[in-house]
């Protein structure tokens, strides 16, 4: 079997100038994990054009969902940002990735800390039932410039009512924050980390090794900056061979 194969485009959203998301239709025999990406692209002259893609969507749909960023002189995205329903991309079959919450040592509270598209895998991980039953509280955080780039936030306030889940209301705490324009949350998550005011609107302690778990994906800023804060407080990096405190997607890129 083909390590490449082709899927139908069921739907195309655009949220921004700037940003959208697709599904596709899924061959019954891919198979993925929570947190995992991976390969999305199109034939260009005749030749594969292939990108990192995180898996928006949750082990049990039927379809796969991605989400994605516009760059006007993109390889990829130029072409990918003008595909309507209909269309066929290609798929990788062998997905990958570092976001697994089964690397994470056992714990009680796991954030989630995304920027732009590096929500698309946590989108995957709050629809997923195991991550709530792993963790009494997931922090879900989603830093963006401009409050129009918070992509799928209709989605995950609509999430309790899902019939596959019962009594996460209380569960799943979604924080958007926003850098560029007045909004409630405003700043960086790299502020967030160290602020009294974030953890107290949670109700939750100030982040602690013996408890909490973190995932992260986004741009290198944020990886860099908040590695720093968890290291210098006793957080250690997981890795599929080693349980730890957190983990980070190595693989997400501006595409």
């Amino acid at each position: 079997m083909s390590a490449i194969g082709e899927e139908s485009v069921l739907e195309v959203r655009h949220w921004t100038e700037t940003l959208f998301s697709f599904k596709t239709t899924r061959e019954p025999s891919f198979r993925f994990v929570s947190g995992q990406f991976t390969m999305i692209g199109l034939q260009v002259h005749a030749r594969p054009l292939l990108r990192a893609y995180s898996i928006a969507s949750a082990p049990y749909d039927d379809h796969l969902e991605f989400l994605s960023i516009k760059v006007p002189d993109g390889p990829l995205t130029s072409r990918l940002q003008h595909i309507r329903a209909g269309d066929r991309v290609l798929v990788g079959r062998k997905p990958t990735g570092t976001l697994l919450i089964h690397d994470l040592l056992p714990g009680r509270n796991l954030f989630l800390l995304a920027t732009g598209t590096g929500l698309a895998p946590f989108m995957s991980i709050i629809r997923d039932p195991d991550t709530y039953g792993r963790f009494e509280k997931i922090v879900l955080v989603h830093g963006c410039r401009m409050i129009a780039e918070l992509a799928y936030c209709d989605v995950i306030k609509a999430l309790p009512e899902h019939p596959i889940f019962e009594d996460i209301d209380d569960r799943l705490l979604y924080y958007p924050i926003i850098s560029r324009e007045p909004f409630r949350n405003r700043g960086r998550i790299t502020e967030l980390l160290t602020s009294n005011r974030f953890f107290d609107e949670l109700g939750l302690a100030p982040l602690d090794a013996a408890h909490d778990r973190v995932l992260m994906c986004g741009n290198e800023g944020l990886v860099t900056d908040v590695r720093s804060i968890l290291e210098s407080s006793g957080f250690g990096e997981s890795s599929h061979t080693r349980q730890a405190e957190f983990a980070v997607e190595k693989a997400f890129v501006q595409r």
